[in-house]
């Protein structure tokens, strides 16, 4: 089937691969005619000219071999180029990004402009929650960017941030193995009162291993209506396959586990079962015993070997306090659910202290506002934090083995 012709040689957004002339200047030698011809004013031309061969250069490290080139060693093709237009310090840069067929590749140039953006996004959304006008917001960009904006063009990015942001919560899910859900407070501003919001976070680990943001609400508190609200939207999106939860003990999360997933394991944090230890000990029990003794059941190397050291420590403080050693045997089987998993995953999946650092990364960016003016703002900003992070998750290195499928 053949394709009727396109405008200036592009097809569906992507320009054809241009075969090589040998009455064409190298790229060094147009960038030194530009420079000694316009001076500064043909700085911006140079780099667009130096960035679209540094592509094209990359891209024939990536696949191996050079256009049109025929080696044992290719590992892709050359599928032409996407035009790209970028706004930089020097003006706009009209770019053509090299594309190729049987390989994933991306420019590094263009990845750590992407890096940039983000950056400067959430340096957008946090002015925005704390209320900068448009106005000052545009004096900001020229300050720290260089970028001449004006406050339309700066209410535009806010609105377009906002759908971005919308459509980030919104995207189809999947199948997900592993699901951890924590929640922290922020102080909003409701109907003139400042009260505590709970940020309710859902991470799940996909079945190749990876680890990736699922979710994130904004509610009064984590009372079971507001956590079960929040899995059904998880679900609705297409949340299915989920193997074990891993959570604090709280009873709103309990309960909407119960109305949504029943059924499914839940695994109770370890480390926050440590820390519950301590508020069930007698004076006369000492602290770092205590807990070390735990810990050796937590660190047994199977299940037995767990209920066995459990029993021993039941037995161990029941002369000293019953009602430690009736805590002991109701509360600490709750986190030996782990056992029940591949030994290769016990260690990421014993605690909540993943989702617990992330939870500081979004603390970190929310202090910036020691109040938020509504319950919209905050999930603003802690949208825009989380889809950072999510996006830096995607280029890093597995974060568990591969999740075994379920037994026919």
């Amino acid at each position: 089937m053949t394709h009727p012709p396109q405008p200036n040689g592009i097809l569906n957004g992507f320009q054809p691969e241009e075969w090589p002339d040998p009455t064409t200047p190298t790229s060094l030698t147009e960038v030194l005619e530009f420079l000694c011809e316009q001076g500064f004013e043909g700085m911006a031309r140079a780099m667009q000219l130096l960035i679209n061969e540094a592509m094209k250069l990359e891209r024939s490290v990536a696949i191996g071999a050079q256009p049109f080139e025929r080696t044992p060693q290719r590992r892709g093709q050359a599928n032409g180029f996407k035009p790209k237009s970028v706004e930089t310090r020097l003006g706009r840069l009209d770019l053509r990004v090299p594309q190729t067929r049987g390989l994933a590749f991306y420019p590094n140039a263009l990845e750590k402009g992407q890096r940039s953006e983000r950056a400067l996004k959430l340096a957008i959304a946090e002015m925005y929650v704390q209320g900068v006008s448009t106005r000052k917001v545009a004096a900001v960009m020229q300050e720290l960017c260089g970028l001449e904006v004006t406050s339309e063009q700066v209410s535009r990015t806010m609105q377009a941030l906002d759908a971005e942001l919308k459509q980030w919560r919104e995207r189809p899910l999947s199948e997900i193995p592993y699901l951890f859900l924590d929640a922290r407070y922020e102080k909003v501003r409701i109907n003139g009162v400042v009260v505590s919001c709970a940020l309710l976070v859902a991470v799940g680990v996909t079945p190749e291993g990876a680890r990736t943001i699922l979710g994130v609400s904004v509610s009064l508190s984590e009372a079971e209506v507001h956590w079960r609200d929040f899995l059904a939207g998880l679900q609705t999106r297409g949340l299915h396959g989920v193997k074990l939860i891993i959570s604090d003990d709280h009873a709103g999360i309990r309960a909407a586990l119960q109305a949504r997933m029943a059924g499914v394991k839940w695994q109770r944090c370890q480390f926050h079962l440590g820390k519950n230890l301590l508020d069930h000990l007698p004076g006369n029990v000492s602290q770092e015993e205590a807990s070390a003794d735990l810990r050796a059941v937590f660190n047994a190397p199977n299940r037995a070997e767990a209920d066995r050291l459990l029993s021993q420590m039941v037995q161990k403080y029941t002369p000293v306090s019953k009602s430690l050693a009736a805590w002991l045997e109701a509360n600490v089987p709750e986190g030996l659910t782990v056992f029940d998993f591949p030994a290769e995953h016990r260690r990421r999946l014993r605690t909540n202290n993943g989702l617990e650092r992330l939870n500081r990364e979004i603390k970190r960016r929310t202090r910036v506002a020691t109040q938020f003016p509504n319950e919209a703002s905050l999930l603003r900003l802690a949208t825009a934090v989380l889809m950072e992070t999510d996006e830096e998750w995607q280029s890093e290195k597995r974060y568990l083995p591969p999740v075994p499928p379920r037994p026919a």
